[in-house]
């Protein structure tokens, strides 16, 4: 049996995290999240109705069953660390579970995060008790500066949000997982589940999917895919992938027989 993934002393089952967005419509959303089996569900809180008023136009919450997954609200829109910790705070005094995706990318073009800024409300945000789960470029760097502030994971994206480029940050992310000391989760990027099973396999214990699985024609089968993906990547981590060679080897050695 694969090992269970373990944020902050929490055991999940499934190593796949998904998102919410751009998913068709709400209702497609809940059943692509069951069809998948993943176990933590991200969600932008400038989606969600914070207010208790039950904004229809806003109810993104209504779709997904706290008791199944556990929600992780994200900053995805705040612009520099005092937007993300204010709306850390907010989720938190809304009830919703004080575990944060921290998401600070002031360029609208490329969404890459700023690294400045998340390290500065990380370290906020941990002293205030918060589980801290930052997204970040693969900077292996950055990666340990924050493992030091106390953040439950670190989360380098394998290419820009959205892009379904796969992992064009091999090289970094290898660093990363070498000198990690918490969960690696390889976040944006990932558009394909041989992706997935990619970073499974070069060692990251959990992958978050969004774009590839919102927009597929079918977003539950693509779901169930990923999940399918994910499973097969860290088997194949814990099992050992076999050594590359430079020259053939042949399965099926000659015997004897063929000599006389």
């Amino acid at each position: 049996m694969a090992s269970p993934l373990i944020i902050a002393g929490r055991e999940f089952g499934s190593r796949l995290m998904l998102g919410t967005g751009k998913f068709p419509s709400l209702e497609l959303m809940r059943d692509a999240l069951e069809a998948s089996g993943t176990e933590i569900v991200t969600v932008a809180l400038r989606r969600a109705d914070l207010s208790g008023e039950k904004d229809p136009f806003s109810n993104i919450l209504e779709f997904v069953d706290s008791e199944k997954y556990l929600i992780l609200p994200n900053t995805s829109g705040a612009m520099n660390a005092e937007e993300a910790v204010r709306l850390s705070r907010l989720a938190a005094a809304a009830g919703l579970p004080k575990w944060i995706k921290l998401e600070i990318h002031p360029d609208p073009t490329y969404l890459l995060p700023d690294p400045i800024e998340t390290l500065k409300a990380a370290e906020i945000l941990v002293k205030e008790g918060f589980t801290v789960l930052p997204y970040i470029n693969a900077d292996p760097v950055l990666a340990k500066r924050l493992q030091e502030v106390g953040v439950a994971t670190v989360m380098p994206l394998g290419a820009p949000i959205g892009t379904n480029k796969g992992i064009t940050t091999r090289d970094q992310i290898r660093i990363i997982i070498d000198q990690a000391q918490v969960p690696v989760v390889v976040d944006a990027g990932i558009g394909a589940p041989s992706h997935a099973a990619e970073a499974m396999e070069m060692g990251a214990d959990a992958v978050l999917v969004n774009t590839a699985i919102a927009i597929a024609s079918d977003p539950c089968r693509m779901g169930r895919a990923f999940a399918k993906a994910t499973e097969a990547g860290r088997a194949a981590f814990e099992i050992g992938l076999p050594e590359i060679i430079g020259e053939a080897s042949a399965t099926s050695p000659l015997t004897g027989f063929l000599a006389d």
